[in-house]
């Protein structure tokens, strides 16, 4: 159940997504949030410059196995702003990360890109349980929706 915690960060979620964007990169923000409610770390894209795996939830992932004991990670949340891509959903599910909250999903993320006319990526569009079965999610959000499809038409010209 998405609780007023949730909506604030995603919220802010969505803030660094429009960060993301505003710096000529694609819109999606994450925040990782300790079992106790401590924002712990957070990010956007950094895709533009070449390296296509620069998402914000895979250096989570990496900054959570770096800084947090196993246990501290499984109490932890990730919000998004947009569902875990498969590589994402991988590294989550290979550190022990806790729930994931996502504003925007897969599915939603794809019909807005057919309808702008957008090639599809080039990794297939899985959902974070068929990446990682017993992953606790939540999401889409439908109140975040149109503001996402508005970041991701603007970053395609559409």
């Amino acid at each position: 159940m998405i609780d007023d915690t949730d909506m604030t960060h995603l919220e802010r979620c969505v803030a660094l997504a429009e960060k993301g964007l505003e710096a000529g990169d694609e819109p999606f923000g994450s925040v990782l949030v300790s079992g106790d409610g401590e924002v712990l770390a957070e990010d956007h894209n950094h895709v533009a410059g070449g390296d296509a795996t620069q998402h914000p939830e895979f250096f989570l992932a990496r900054w959570a196995a770096e800084h947090l004991t196993p246990e501290q990670r499984a109490r932890a949340t990730v919000y998004t702003s947009g569902e875990h891509c498969p590589m994402c959903a991988a590294a989550h599910g290979w550190v022990g990360l806790g729930r994931i909250v996502y504003a925007s999903s897969t599915q939603q993320l794809i019909g807005w890109l057919e309808e702008m006319g957008v090639a599809p990526a080039p990794v297939a569009p899985l959902p974070i349980r068929q990446v990682v079965p017993d992953a606790v999610v939540e999401g889409p959000v439908p109140a975040f929706a149109e503001r996402i499809r508005e970041l991701h038409r603007r970053l395609h010209g559409a």
